[in-house]
């Protein structure tokens, strides 16, 4: 995979060096933001939000609604929940639609992206979280695809979701999903605006994505934003990371659509350094005030005692020298550049 990806960016690299004397690489310079109903933009960085609970693992609204402040004040673009990392597949009907009413009761400019994927896929359940979207002036919806099903029922299943909502759709692409199953889709669902591709390398599957759709697709990322930088030289107009550092991202992201692009680079540099540290995912929204000491993040039954941060869990349990080594990181490398 690594001589691959390395072949392939040699492939591309001189097309992309020479756009970028004009500003941008291909699809960054063509590339234009979709707006919501709501005037805000559907690009740049949408961590995928927490679900955080107590220590009995009751949902916290409160704590919901202090994330998407936390957000708010880092001048983020948006936020999308609840997806895998928000362990959706354990929320209950109420939780759902206690969570979707916590974040869309606070007023600012991140836009709020609800997934309104269900257990089974069911089509009419799924509607109805779309529906409750719309109700709560959502920015726009996101569902994962739904698995081992034919192109023409993948199609109807988000037809029915754009005919439920109106609003702008994001696709979770994951498993066994091609990038030409992605132009099909997009094709016959115009309501779909932007992809969240994680079904495969999202490094070698951009530029086939993009030419295809002639840039009409924002093409985002997941993977906890670790490749963001590598993803906006070729046109990604925005990533989903974890909430913690989601104000840092999001200045790598500005910078670079400024054509700051050194700026950018050193920017993502620290947010590197910084997820190298054990449990740093884990413990980072507590580190930085937003979420209690004792808050628990749920999961997915899927992967039961599963750490937080996408099982980035090193060096056992979290001990108290590993936070106090991720609040002196914050304090001593990343304070300048903390936005919340």
């Amino acid at each position: 995979m690594t001589a691959n990806r390395r072949k392939f960016l040699q492939g591309t690299g001189a097309s992309l060096g020479a756009l970028a004397i004009t500003g941008g690489g291909a699809f960054a310079a063509a590339g234009v933001a979709t707006k919501s109903p709501n005037g805000k933009s559907l690009a740049g960085v949408f961590p995928i939000g927490w679900t955080p609970c107590k220590p009995d693992n009751s949902f916290d609204a409160d704590a919901m609604v202090k994330q998407q402040q936390f957000l708010n004040r880092g001048k983020v673009a948006g936020m999308a929940w609840p997806q895998n990392a928000s362990g959706w597949q354990s929320l209950s009907q109420a939780e759902w639609n206690a969570g979707a009413e916590a974040l869309a009761s606070v007023k600012g400019e991140t836009a709020l992206v609800l997934g309104v994927q269900t257990a089974g896929f069911n089509t009419a359940a799924s509607q109805a979280y779309a529906k409750k979207a719309k109700s709560l002036n959502a920015d726009g919806i996101i569902s994962l695809v739904p698995p081992d099903a034919s192109a023409a029922d993948v199609a109807s299943y988000f037809k029915a979701l754009s005919d439920a909502s109106g609003l702008p759709i994001m696709v979770q692409a994951v498993g066994n999903v091609s990038v030409n199953d992605l132009v099909a889709l997009a094709a016959a669902v115009p309501a779909i605006v932007a992809v969240k591709d994680e079904a495969g390398d999202p490094l070698e599957r951009a530029p086939d994505l993009l030419q295809k759709t002639g840039g009409r697709i924002e093409d985002f990322s997941g993977g906890g934003g670790m490749s963001f930088f590598a993803e906006l030289e070729l046109g990604f107009l925005g990533t989903c990371p974890y909430t913690g550092l989601a104000d840092v991202l999001q200045a790598c992201f500005n910078s670079y659509r400024a054509g700051r692009k050194r700026d950018a680079y050193d920017t993502f540099g620290r947010f590197l350094a910084f997820n190298s540290l054990p449990h740093a995912n884990e413990y980072v929204m507590k580190a930085r005030g937003v979420f209690a000491e004792d808050a628990v993040m749920r999961s997915n039954p899927a992967a039961p005692g599963a750490p937080a941060g996408g099982g980035r869990r090193r060096g056992g349990q979290i001990t108290e020298a590993h936070k106090a080594e991720i609040r002196l990181a914050l304090n001593t490398y990343l304070k300048p550049f903390l936005v919340a």
